[in-house]
């Protein structure tokens, strides 16, 4: 478990770092943007929905960590289907956090390029989970992925006569 967990901090450091930080910095420095030169509404805004997006995104590493026995990296992945914590609302909670994360900073920042970034994101994520991690979930989990999937939206949770309960 330990070494789990080292695995798990290696990959979400470099994830977050990269993604989450790096590229969002970068498209500030090429808009000129320093930072913001007051603290109002949006930035109140941005800090609740990225807070709320990193909290989320966290939550997920950790469940990954310790009901998955795995780590988030696709070359890496959970040992065990993941349908507890965030993962019982919806199916990819972990890049939707990121994506929240990213739309807050676009918000704290008032910036069009960083909200650009989160679409573009959100839509590499999309293609990423319908042409690879499903299939892959598929062939690994088999039934128990597809009555998760039944019961479970792949971004936005079910009501409870789309889940058959």
């Amino acid at each position: 478990m330990i070494f789990t967990l080292i695995r798990t901090i290696v990959w979400s450091t470099l994830f977050v770092g990269v993604v989450l930080w790096i590229v969002p910095a970068q498209i500030l420095v090429a808009a000129g943007i320093r930072g913001p030169s007051s603290f109002g509404a949006w930035q109140v805004a941005g800090l609740v929905v990225g807070l709320a997006g990193l909290a989320l995104a966290l939550a997920c590493v950790v469940t990954f960590t310790f009901v998955g026995r795995g780590t988030p990296a696709p070359f890496d992945p959970p040992q065990r289907l993941v349908v507890r914590g965030p993962y019982r609302l919806i199916r990819n909670p972990m890049y939707f956090g990121a994506f929240f994360f990213i739309v807050g900073f676009a918000l704290f920042y008032r910036s069009p390029g960083s909200a650009l970034y989160a679409l573009v994101f959100i839509a590499i994520m999309h293609t990423f989970v319908v042409l690879y991690e499903e299939p892959t979930l598929r062939r690994t989990f088999g039934r128990d992925f597809d009555e998760y999937c039944q019961r479970t939206g792949r971004w936005w949770p079910k009501s409870a006569h789309e889940a058959g309960t």
